[in-house]
């Protein structure tokens, strides 16, 4: 698919990083995400996915604001990768007025109630993070449009695999996607939950 049938915003935005069209693995990918399909996408790194998920990201949440609750919610492994992700998902958002926030553990809780309660759009998070301050109330889940893993391959450590599973059973229906390199065992179980309708898509 061409980026001409994204939201104009979201189509500037790419022009400006450079991108001119999809590259083979988001021609597949994308239809299936912008069609709001639940999917696993298992590709190498450097295939493109990440992008794919936020461009997936903004356009399913029209590129702006809207009202306090996030609507989309990206696990990440650690800290490290929060940061790194919410640069990227910046990088496409600064001709928005999308807010995207950083939740990790190594920060004040009391403080990061106080900054999600204020409203944010897109919250990018560790799983073990997201899931204390959830089960403090001091997140509401209730809008999330999108729930994705990025990454996925970590799971299974430090009980990230629990934590997701339990945040899957608070949320209502919505989107969900898992990116990683490789289909383990850990992500596949997840069929049994809340991916049993998912979209398999593979590249090498």
């Amino acid at each position: 698919m061409s980026f001409k049938k994204l939201h104009p915003l979201l189509k500037e935005s790419l022009e400006n990083a450079g991108y001119e069209t999809s590259n083979p693995l988001q021609k597949k990918v994308l239809p299936i995400l912008k069609g709001g399909s639940d999917a696993y996408v298992i590709a190498p790194k450097g295939s493109g996915k990440s992008t794919a998920l936020i461009i997936t990201a903004i356009h399913k949440l029209k590129a702006a604001a809207f009202e306090d609750s996030p609507r989309a919610i990206i696990i990440a492994k650690d800290k490290a990768d929060v940061l790194k992700l919410m640069g990227e998902y910046e990088r496409f958002t600064k001709n928005t007025d999308l807010r995207i926030y950083a939740l990790y553990d190594e920060y004040d809780i009391e403080k990061q109630k106080t900054e999600v309660y204020y409203g944010q759009d897109i919250v990018i998070a560790t799983p073990s993070r997201l899931s204390k301050l959830y089960f403090l109330n001091g997140i509401h889940l209730g809008e999330v449009q999108l729930f994705a893993i990025e990454d996925a391959d970590y799971l299974g450590r430090n009980n990230a695999y629990n934590h997701i599973l339990r945040l899957s059973e608070s949320l209502n229906k919505c989107q969900f996607v898992i990116i990683a390199d490789d289909m383990n065992s850990r992500i596949k179980n997840y069929q049994n939950a809340f991916m049993s309708n998912a979209h398999l898509i593979k590249s090498k």
